[in-house]
């Protein structure tokens, strides 16, 4: 039988590093941890309310936490950093604001900075926010597929694995569809791998889209 593993997770400390670092008293890691989701989930949400690509993607491709005694520092990597650039000073605050009632932190500084990624359709969470967003918009799943394989060609990746699960175009029993271009060699430990799960509702219900991108091999 086949284990599986997260693959970002099979990586660490080879070709893959932690996004979160700080240190905790074991009684206080659960703190920690759900302090960091917390802030993840208002970062996206405000950029989520505040989108105005007509593609609709959010275009984060991950949020790096570090914490230390007395300074929080947050560094978001955006692939298209309009979304909060466009009024740099004014939005950034406000978030800043928003993270900070959220996280309720007195004693600690809070920093929020943007990193521009070049070729956002590289990483996983992007591309897979704009397969929810075709499939939101009924697009045919086998069409959405195709069109993120061609995205992720023009940025230079050696090969990716997507796969589609749940009652996929309205189906009555769910089922898995995939497609793969290219090698993804995942029990290869030294093989850069980018993943994400992503979850979208649609109104036949909830699917679950999962990708894999091979960069590059250490």
């Amino acid at each position: 039988m086949g284990q599986k593993i997260n693959p970002l997770g099979f990586r660490l400390g080879t070709t893959q590093s932690h996004h979160s670092l700080w240190f905790a008293q074991p009684k206080k890691y659960f703190e920690g941890l759900q302090e960091d989701k917390n802030t993840r989930d208002c970062i996206k949400n405000y950029v989520q309310k505040n989108m105005r690509l007509s593609s609709g993607v959010e275009g984060i491709a991950r949020i790096e936490i570090q914490k230390r005694l007395d300074l929080i520092q947050v560094i978001i990597y955006m692939g298209f950093p309009k979304l909060l650039i466009e009024d740099k000073p004014r939005k950034l605050e406000e978030l800043q604001m928003n993270v900070q009632k959220e996280l309720s932190c007195m004693n600690r500084k809070l920093n929020i900075a943007i990193t521009r990624i070049g070729n956002p359709y590289g990483h996983p969470n992007i591309l897979a926010e704009f397969i929810a967003r075709q499939l939101k918009n009924r697009v045919s799943f086998r069409k959405a597929m195709k069109k993120a394989i061609e995205l992720t060609e023009q940025a230079d990746t050696k090969g990716i694995q997507i796969q589609i699960a749940g009652r996929i175009d309205g189906k009555e029993i769910a089922h898995v569809e995939w497609i793969r271009e290219g090698r993804v060699p995942l029990q290869t430990i030294g093989a850069k791998i980018e993943y994400c799960s992503y979850r979208v509702r649609t109104i036949y219900g909830v699917l679950g889209i999962k990708i894999w991108i091979y960069i590059d091999e250490e």
